[in-house]
Order: C-alpha cells, then structure tokens, then sequence
C-alpha cells in the first residue's frame, strides 16, 4: 500500500496496490502487518457501514476519552468528501483540518488517529461507506463539533440548503463552544487504552 501523509501529522491517506487484468481487479484492502508498519500499531474491533444519499451529511464526530476511537474508512460505492478535524487542545494544527475525496473509483482509503472529530458528504447519488474502529461504540462518550463552524472553514462540496443532518448533528455546538475536546500532550493510545 502506498501511504500518503497529509498537512496533519498522523492522519494519513491510503492508496492500495490494485491487480487488474481481463477478469477485473483484486486488491488487499485491509492488512495489520502492513497498517502496523507503514501508519501505527492499532487493533480494529468493530466494523461499521452506512448508505446514504446525495447531501447527507455525517458529522462532525468524536468519542471522548477513555472510549476514543481512530477511524479507517473508505468507500465501497459513490464517492463521500470525508474530512478529519484536529481536536486536541495545544495542538500546532488544532482546529485545521484534512478533507479527501474517497470513492469506489479511487478506492482511497484514510486514517483518522485520535483525537480527531471525523465526518462525510456524500457527493454522489448514493455512497456505502465502510469503516474500522479500534475502540468500541459507546454512546456515553459520544461528542461532535457543528459541520458549518465558520471557523473551522470546511467546504464540504454540497450546497448548503441541500445538506441533509440528523438532528442529532443539527445540534452540536463550534468547537469554541465544545467541552470535554482532547489534550494534545496526552497519549490516548498508552495512558487511554481501554477497549
């Protein structure tokens, strides 16, 4: 796999090597060995899927400590602008951002460390999107940053009166407003290491 570091330090983009030939393609979209080598030692344990459709937007999410999770997504139909915000307080990029077009065609995957609110549009008619956790869901701990925070400057490529939220993500306060964010001088893969 070819691994492509991005303006943020430990979010990193993902290319697989693709086999094709007269009967189609074959590639490994997933190997620990390698991701331990080449991104960080980190253990998945839970998979996840959504469908959703054009403007439906995901957004902006985050566990809090000790149940913080890191993200690899991808794209299996569509195409999504999936975008990484830095939430660690101190941090010399906290409140930048990495945005990347991941789609069934480019077949990009990325890596969302901890400490990291994560979010998608989806650009297509529809999008599959598919990603590992390596913490599980609780929904104690869940937290989320508002998608349109003027300061946080994310195009997202959809038009504003067609983006479709839940009300859940409708609700979540700029991330001056957040509390509980994450520390940047705090190590959530050591000291916060619960599964």
């Amino acid at each position: 796999m070819n691994v492509i570091k991005t303006d943020i330090e430990g979010v990193v983009i993902i290319e697989p090597r693709l086999f094709e030939d007269s009967r189609g393609y074959f590639f490994e979209s997933f190997s620990q060995r390698d991701f331990d080598i080449d991104v960080r030692h980190t253990v998945f344990v839970q998979d996840n899927e959504s469908s959703s459709s054009y403007g439906v937007l995901r957004g902006l999410h985050f566990q809090r400590a000790p149940h913080a999770q890191s993200k690899l997504v991808r794209v299996v139909s569509g195409r999504v602008l999936d975008v990484a915000v830095d939430i660690r307080v101190g941090s010399p990029t906290f409140g930048r951002h990495v945005a990347v077009e991941l789609s069934a065609d480019n077949r990009r995957q990325i890596f969302i460390p901890r400490g990291f609110a994560h979010g998608f549009a989806v650009l297509s008619d529809r999008a599959t999107v598919q990603y590992k956790c390596d913490a599980f869901y609780a929904p104690e701990s869940e937290g989320g940053i508002a998608w349109d925070d003027p300061e946080l400057a994310i195009d997202w490529h959809v038009d504003g009166d067609r983006v479709a939220l839940s009300p859940k993500d409708a609700r979540h306060p700029r991330l001056s407003e957040a509390d509980e964010l994450f520390d940047y001088n705090t190590d959530y893969y050591g000291e916060y290491n619960e599964r």
